[in-house]
């Protein structure tokens, strides 16, 4: 008030406010400025909090008598929705509370709810879309599409943009009577819901409007999405209607099963929910936690809380977005308040003295770093320390309300808190609005909710006693294992983990780089340290820690730190270069060629990229395993040898079948079913050692594809393959040999070539950068002496269980896959022989080359991707 009033927001560097216009442009930020004297309304509430009651009653004099809602801006909706029009309801229920009491705001006649009609009707015609759904932004004086009003020619928005409405609006239908505010904010939320990937139940980030097709389609809980799932429960929570919380469960179920790997919440892709997008996490997502106590879902918030409490305490403040080996990914911190909101709503589910302290760490950092003398300012950077001239107004409306609701006693507020419920930028609105002007008709919509399998989603309330019976200590056995997550000079090398293991002279039990998931007295030692081993039907395993499954808490020590080595070696394992995916071309009669099979690569043996490919015909080995000294030499002599996965390590079946006299060999997924159509393609690993003594090449093929050889050598008996880095034009010799086709035949023959040189197309064209490329885990080798059946932690996704695991490490293979690499079509019908059918459906080439390019853009997307 002293340095920037009336301005929308403090300036706190140069001590003056910032209008909009009069300083430098910074964007979509500046959207947020309507020339309303942002900051004073955004306050309102949190003066009265603050027991400043005369306070209050002055700021709401100088709204009514300075502020003007009638200004030629370009605003946003969102924003001005929740700051704009939540602060002056937020102001007017806190008025009419005072007012009832009998000392303060006796003159108030409901002044700032009539603010907040004329604000609400004038952003009603950016509702004017064919699916509802809000234009991102509208002048204030002249609306949308005229030509003075500067805006109205948008087509995307964010999901949490169109779907965080619901509150301010109902609340203004409720309170006024009006209820055409209401109707649009459920029309809007009701498309959104409408349009949710069904298979996955997930929502994009942004949305067309006019359309309703997604235009970005990665998802989180973060940036984008986050206020639009917060809004489906507190909707129910205020307006008492089932399906908001119906919901709410649905897209919460699908949260927890994809992007919750704790502690992370990592995006994914809404129709390939089981890759992830990114492989950083942004600040915004810290607002999950406090939503998680509001349903009761208690255990993974406090673990998401701590892995974010770890941060700050390393870099003092949460940067605005951070990788999942917690390195800053964006360093700038605009002093966002959801942090403060996930510890207050954790320290009333828990009662646990600890969210004090965390509290009392987050007052200290604001006051040491960024305090300044004419306000706070922002961080630039960090790692850094340097301060931004800016200060938001949600700082005041949240920041300072959720601190002081964090450390007050019940009667240092001057009415009951749980009366309210909070918005998303933390102003309060009163329960009783249930019950009040209830005229908006409801559909019975029940029929279109998934039935889910969980005690969660019992209709009650959260009850404290019932939630931690007897037990104070619960939080605390639940952020013990995660209290290292973070370390000060993350990620930690191999090295510091071993001298830190014997710093206390002690050797540890268990090795990561030693494990092997066959060996009893591992996964005795592995059960004893609390530490389960989870084998998934997709064929990934995960590696689940339970601190207080273990034996003892230094059994949970060495627990925690062979999970930690897990993840190094991960680590390690994702710097290893990726090769690109190899073919396998079946060249005998009646294929002559046109069969090729995408192969994942051996990281040993021969590389047949640098080599002549290696042809000759297939054989299967005796053990079919191939982790033992063949018993078939002769019949893999000279040949292919034919391997399955499993058993044993890759290099050790390699040297099995060379011994025999092998020249080559394919290794087939033992997991059934499993498909380069729908699965990343690999690259098998060493076993740590030397691997020169190998010298033959190795290929990975998955069942569906391994199973087409296995039917030829049981339909032809005698089949020749090519093992090479790229599929070869068809043998011309063989050519001459193949007896006159029928002109069917013709056909088939040319659309199986167009199928395999479509193939070699894309693969040019599909070669995705390492680091934007996400690895699915299949269980195969660890690191140096590890069984296949064990397996290396995928890096980039350390798919952490998304239901109760302390810390858990999913695995990868002996093979790292290659994402987003050739799938390649090997199902085409034997072209020669009439009374053959192979049973296999072609895929047109056309929707795979549609499924890649959505692909292709998707991370393009991301590449251009800001908060």
């Amino acid at each position: 008030m002293e340095h920037a009033y009336p301005a929308d927001e403090l300036m706190p560097l140069t001590c003056r406010g910032r209008v909009r216009g009069q300083e430098p442009s910074r964007g979509d930020v500046d959207d947020a400025l309507g020339k309303f004297s942002l900051t004073l309304i955004d306050s309102l509430d949190t003066l009265v909090v603050l027991n400043k009651t005369k306070e209050f009653e002055d700021a709401v004099r100088k709204v009514l008598r300075d502020v003007n809602l009638d200004n030629d801006v370009v605003v946003s909706v969102f924003e001005t929705n929740i700051r704009v029009l939540g602060g002056l309801l937020g102001g007017h229920s806190l008025a009419i509370m005072l007012k009832e009491k009998g000392e303060y705001m006796q003159w108030y006649n409901d002044e700032l709810l009539q603010m907040a009609k004329q604000l609400g009707y004038k952003l009603l015609p950016a509702f004017n879309t064919t699916s509802g759904l809000p234009y991102p932004r509208i002048n204030l004086k002249f609306g949308i599409r005229k030509p003075e009003a500067r805006t109205g020619t948008e087509t995307d928005t964010c999901t949490a943009c169109a779907g965080t409405l619901i509150l301010e609006f109902a609340a203004l239908s409720r309170f006024t009577g009006a209820t055409i505010f209401e109707e649009y904010a459920r029309k809007a939320l009701d498309f959104l819901w409408e349009k949710r990937q069904r298979s996955s139940n997930l929502v994009g980030v942004t949305i067309n409007i006019h359309t309703g097709d997604w235009v970005r389609k990665d998802s989180g809980v973060g940036a984008g999405i986050d206020s639009y799932y917060e809004y489906l429960l507190k909707a129910y929570v205020l307006l008492g209607d089932d399906s908001f919380l119906e919901r709410f469960n649905t897209h919460y179920d699908a949260i927890m099963r994809y992007i919750s790997q704790p502690p992370l919440l990592l995006d994914v892709h809404i129709h390939k929910p089981m890759l992830n997008a990114r492989t950083w996490m942004d600040a915004l997502l810290a607002f999950f936690p406090g939503l998680q106590v509001l349903k009761g879902d208690i255990r993974p918030a406090i673990e998401t809380h701590e892995m974010l409490y770890q941060v700050i305490k390393k870099h003092n403040f949460l940067p605005e977005a951070f990788t999942t080996d917690f390195r800053v990914h964006w360093a700038q911190h605009p002093l966002r308040p959801e942090f403060a909101e996930s510890t207050y709503f954790l320290y009333k589910a828990t009662g646990d003295p600890y969210y004090l302290e965390v509290g009392k760490t987050l007052i200290e950092n604001l006051n040491k770093y960024a305090r300044v003398p004419c306000g706070f300012a922002a961080m630039k950077d960090v790692r850094t320390g340097s301060h931004e001239d800016r200060m938001d107004s949600f700082f005041l409306a949240e920041m300072f309300k959720y601190l002081y609701l964090l450390f007050a006693d019940k009667e240092d507020v001057i009415f009951d808190i749980e009366d309210y419920i909070f918005t998303t930028e933390a102003h309060l609105l009163p329960l009783w609005l249930s019950t009040t002007n209830q005229r908006i008709s409801k559909k019975n919509t029940t029929s279109e909710y998934t039935e889910l399998d969980d005690s969660n989603f019992d209709w009650t309330c959260p009850n404290t006693q019932i939630l931690f019976p007897n037990d104070p200590l619960y939080a605390q056995s639940i952020r013990e294992p995660l209290k290292n997550v973070v370390d000060k000079s993350c990620p930690r090398g191999i090295i510091r983990v071993r001298e830190e293991s014997f710093r206390s002279g002690a050797k540890p039990p268990l090795r990561a780089r030693d494990f092997m998931a066959t060996n009893p007295e591992h996964l005795e030692i592995l059960k004893k340290m609390g530490v389960s081993l989870i084998h998934l039907k997709d064929g990934r395993v995960q590696l689940v820690q339970h601190a207080i499954q273990a034996a003892s808490s230094i059994d949970a020590e060495d627990g925690l730190r062979f999970m930690q080595e897990m993840i190094e070696l991960s680590s390690q394992q994702q710097k290893e270069q990726q090769l690109p995916p190899r073919a396998v071309q079946i060249v005998s009669h009646p294929f002559f060629g046109r069969v090729v099979l995408t192969a994942g690569p051996a990281q040993f043996g021969l590389d047949l990229s640098k080599h002549k490919e290696t042809r000759g015909f297939v054989a299967s080995s005796k053990p079919y395993n191939g982790c033992s000294e063949l018993t078939n030499p002769e019949a893999v002599m000279g040949k292919i040898a034919l391997i399955q996965r499993g058993q044993c390590m890759f290099a050790e079946k390699a040297r099995n079948i060379q011994n025999a006299g092998a020249i080559g060999g394919i290794v087939i997924d033992d997991n059934e079913g499993s498909s380069s159509d729908t699965a990343p393609l690999f690259q098998m690993a060493g076993d740590g050692r030397d691997t020169d003594d190998i010298t033959i090449p190795m290929l990975f093929l998955f069942s569906k594809e391994g199973s087409i050889i296995l039917d030829a050598i049981r339909e032809y008996e005698e089949v020749e393959v090519l093992l090479s880095d790229k599929a070869k034009d068809r043998d011309p010799e063989m050519e001459n040999e193949e007896e006159q086709p029928s002109s069917e035949n013709d056909s088939q023959n040319q659309s199986a070539e167009q199928i395999a040189s479509g193939s070699q197309e894309v693969d040019l064209v599909d070669q995705e950068p390492p680091e934007e490329s996400s690895l699915n885990s299949h269980p195969e080798s660890l690191s140096p002496a590890v069984t296949d059946n064990a397996a290396s932690i995928s890096p980039s996704e350390q798919n952490f269980n998304p239901t109760e695991n302390h810390e858990t490490t999913s695995l990868d293979g002996e093979c790292t896959d290659l994402d987003n690499q050739l799938q390649e079509q090997s199902e085409t019908e034997e072209d020669s022989n009439p009374n053959v059918s192979w049973g296999k459906k072609v895929q047109p080439i056309d929707s795979i080359l549609a499924d890649w390019n959505e692909d292709i853009e998707a991370f393009e997307m991301m590449e251009k991707d800001e908060l």
